[in-house]
């Protein structure tokens, strides 16, 4: 398992592949907004609650971990293409050269983004306990999911 404190600058943070060039910033329509995951070519973009840093956790699995929905606040799904060997994991203002990167064999894989304690933000937004958990395993390429939804 990784972990990572996380600037998620403009509410989000990027999961991608280091030789990908696909570009988020028009994929975060209203739907990917409201399910706080955008897809682009070779990249995912994950909405949080908070415009400060963040909490994430990621794990690369063999195969689909079991999937305990009651620990999640909210969980949603996507396909990722890997080329290179390098996952590149990084708000989306952070300097790139300078970014983790996490070691992975090239294909296709299934990212599960998990998010807990989104409505303990504190008044100003700046403080809270809201927690990001990304899950990758190899898995052939299917649209998005949305397994549960945060209440509005």
């Amino acid at each position: 398992m990784h972990t990572f404190r996380l600037f998620a600058d403009y509410f989000q943070f990027y999961l991608q592949d280091e030789a990908a060039e696909g570009d988020l910033s028009e994929c975060w329509t209203e739907e990917a907004v409201n399910r706080l995951l955008a897809v682009a070519p070779g990249a995912v973009g994950i909405g949080t609650v908070r415009n400060m840093e963040v909490p994430v956790s990621l794990e690369i699995r063999a195969v689909e971990p079991e999937l305990d929905l009651d620990a999640w606040q909210h969980v949603v799904e996507c396909s990722l293409e890997v080329t290179s060997s390098q996952l590149v994991i990084a708000g989306c203002t952070d300097y790139f050269p300078d970014a983790a990167r996490v070691q992975i064999e090239p294909g296709s894989y299934r990212v599960r983004a998990c998010f807990a304690e989104l409505d303990s933000l504190s008044e100003d937004g700046l403080e809270g306990n809201d927690r990001y958990h990304l899950q990758l395993w190899p898995g052939v390429p299917l649209p998005v999911v949305l397994r549960k939804a945060r209440d509005a």
